[in-house]
């Protein structure tokens, strides 16, 4: 497809520093890879000079597919298309050192972080799940900000901010004694770092002579930071972003990024890309007419050149279980009428409680459907253990991993002697593994717990050295013989055919592990440590990741829909307190929850169609919601308002039925 106008010059703009503002639907995934190709083969850059940055590993799959159907292997060898945080990772992989960080450092995924997090905070929080959520997300705010834990200290304003100021400093100092990074670390460490040694700094800058950032609205305090300390004073980059579609300030997104860039950057160049590839007009209108309602530093109006077609309804139900079995019955009927796919329906929710209902209908109904963020395959406990021997290999330091590990398979290493051994390694300031070699042990554990355990962390040694010296894939083949964890599995599963499929699991994963220590064509051969790293960051990166969906109806939050589309969109609970939710109300923040709306609509590509309930049921009441302020600020003319409508006059429904029934005849005459 050729490029229109506001493509093309943003394609062709390279001469400083670039903002191109992509509305819902716009094509921006066509600009970036056409201007990487551009600059490779017009521009006189290397494809090793070039990166392309995204938010998730699927999107950054899905660029680097489409930059390769443009250039070819040659010409695209070297060029970096990743998230944020591989990024992130490729910096500290080469600058460990600088960072005071071992080579083998290990990563921690959230689940990591809150068991660390509760074990240094047993006194003062003694496992209060609410309190250690609140202390999670207020050490990645503050990574997020750049702010470290003596300034946190500085900062705090109240006695809970205090003492989490405290248990970041905690926090801090247990990470680097384990030589281990979280999540947040992973822009935190490399930021920090471009911004105060200005050799690295100089390297990164030469290396990366042109940086593309997509989605830049999602981008937080470090990552703006980030991706100007990269740019230089040069500024070769193009950032793509939409401001109506900024639904993440809960994790540190700034869409107000997108000014900062005019008051840093006065010679920034601004193209808009208003015309919208994916919706029809009335839907389009709607979206347009909801987000005009919020403020805008840069005016924008998407258009689109698809027929205006009578696509927008509004359906009423009694309450939550009628509302369920209607959209259930709506999709069936739609299906049956039109020889669509289920896998053409969405239905999109403010909160993951909604879909409890429609499950039971869908399954009621024996329809296929998949909720969006299911089970990753890296949270499945064989997964999991497999990921903690792997992670032990190459860091035996890895507390966590140790843990999880040491009595799985069963080792006669009990609770007893695991408590005995961690408060001789936390008094001797040492890690579980390192503690277990030292005489002094032998004063606490002895018998055959302290055998068992040396008998562990002895073969550990061993398979490591395997590992480090020798052929990876065989040490890792052997560790799996070794520790018998198939025998094991049928042991412990609740039947042989969840055994089998355990292991079908586990097999999947040494394939990966395999392929990526060899390497092929496209990739080069990985170190254990890498691939553990990067196996590591693919589970945090892909958790509410799907694949190809299929036949399958889409259950998904609004959320969770960004940067999907769909020919059927439903959006159920168009209420007062469920979208704005009550919460975004009583802060006065419906400007988000304005867009969160906005996002949804512009996921339907032929048909939208909203649903509320007269009642619904809330914490134990039952409640008489209002009709959604959105819902009311939607362009009137172009609703079908369910209690609105005209009966059918007699001609109109002669004229259904007999339509309805030669779809039914060509049905059978297929």
């Amino acid at each position: 497809m050729k490029l229109n106008l506001a493509q093309d010059e943003a394609v062709h703009f390279i001469g400083g520093p670039c903002l191109v503002l992509a509305g819902a639907g716009s094509g921006k995934t066509r600009v970036i890879t056409n201007k990487i190709a551009y600059l490779v083969r017009k521009c006189d850059y290397k494809a090793r000079n070039i990166a392309a940055v995204t938010f998730t590993n699927k999107a950054a799959r899905e660029m680097k597919e489409r930059v390769l159907q443009t250039l070819s292997k040659s010409e695209a060898r070297g060029l970096m298309v990743s998230t944020f945080h591989s990024l992130g990772l490729d910096i500290i992989r080469r600058e460990h050192k600088t960072l005071n960080l071992k080579a083998g450092f290990s990563l921690f995924d959230d689940q990591d972080q809150l068991a660390l997090l509760k074990d240094l905070t047993d006194q003062e929080l003694d496992g209060d799940k609410e309190a250690l959520s609140r202390l999670v997300s207020t050490i990645s705010n503050w990574k997020n900000d750049l702010v470290l834990p003596a300034r946190a200290a500085r900062i705090a304003q109240d006695p809970e901010q205090v003492l989490f100021a405290q248990c970041y400093e905690r926090y801090q100092r247990q990470m680097k004694a384990y030589n281990a990074l979280d999540f947040d670390d992973l822009i935190l460490m490399p930021t920090l770092l471009l911004k105060t040694n200005s050799e690295v700094r100089q390297f990164w800058q030469n290396k990366i002579r042109y940086l593309l950032v997509d989605e830049y609205q999602d981008t937080n305090a470090s990552q703006y930071e980030l991706v100007k300390l990269i740019a230089g004073e040069r500024a070769r980059f193009t950032v793509v972003g939409d401001d109506d579609q900024s639904i993440y300030s809960w994790r540190g997104a700034r869409p107000q990024n997108l000014v900062l860039l005019k008051d840093d950057y006065p010679q920034l160049k601004v193209i808009m890309l208003e015309q919208n590839y994916r919706s029809r007009g009335q839907i389009l209108q709607c979206a347009n007419i909801l987000i005009a309602n919020n403020p805008h530093v840069f005016e924008k109006k998407l258009f689109s050149e698809m027929e205006y077609a009578a696509s927008v309804r509004v359906l009423f139900a009694k309450n939550e279980e009628h509302e369920a079995e209607r959209v259930v019955a709506e999709i069936m009927g739609h299906k049956f009428m039109n020889g669509s796919r289920f896998g053409d329906y969405a239905i999109l929710y403010r909160g993951n409680h909604q879909s409890r209902l429609l499950e039971k209908q869908l399954m009621t109904n024996r329809i296929p459907y998949k909720i969006s963020g299911g089970t990753s395959f890296f949270s499945r406990s064989e997964i999991k253990d497999i990921m903690a021997y792997l992670r032990l290999l190459v860091n035996p330091d890895d507390d966590n991993a140790f843990l999880r590990v040491v009595n799985t398979p069963r080792r006669e290493i009990g609770p007893t002697s695991l408590e005995k051994l961690g408060n001789y390694a936390n008094h001797r300031a040492k890690s579980l593994f390192a503690a277990s070699f030292e005489m002094g042990l032998e004063q606490t554990l002895d018998g055959r717990g302290l055998v068992a355990l040396r008998a562990f962390t002895n073969w550990l040694v061993r398979r490591g050295e395997e590992a480090a010296r020798g052929n990876a894939v065989e040490a890792v083949r052997d560790m799996i013989k070794d520790i018998n964890y198939e025998e094991w599995l049928y042991d412990s599963s609740p039947s042989p055919r969840a055994a089998e499929m355990r292991m079908k699991n586990v097999s999947t994963l040494f394939k990966w592990v395999s392929q990526m220590l060899e390497g092929s064509d496209e990739d080069e051969a990985m170190t254990l440590p890498e691939v553990v790293i990067r196996l590591t960051l693919r589970d945090m990166m892909e958790r509410g990741e799907d694949e190809d969906d299929g036949e399958q109806v889409q259950l998904m939050t609004l959320h969770s829909s960004k940067g999907l589309e769909f020919p059927f969109v439903f959006m159920v609970g168009m209420e007062e307190g469920l979208l704005p939710h009550q919460s975004s109300i009583d802060e006065d923040n419906i400007e988000e929850e304005r867009r969160l709306a906005y996002v949804g609509i512009t996921r339907a590509q032929q048909a939208l169609t909203f649903t509320l309930c007269r009642e619904r049921r809330q914490y134990g009441e039952q409640l008489r919601p209002e009709p959604s302020r959105f819902l009311l600020e939607l362009p009137q003319q172009d609703l079908d308002w369910e209690h609105n409508r005209k009966p059918p006059s007699e001609t109109e429904r002669m004229e259904k039925g007999q339509s309805a029934i030669a779809d039914i005849r060509a049905m059978f005459n297929k």
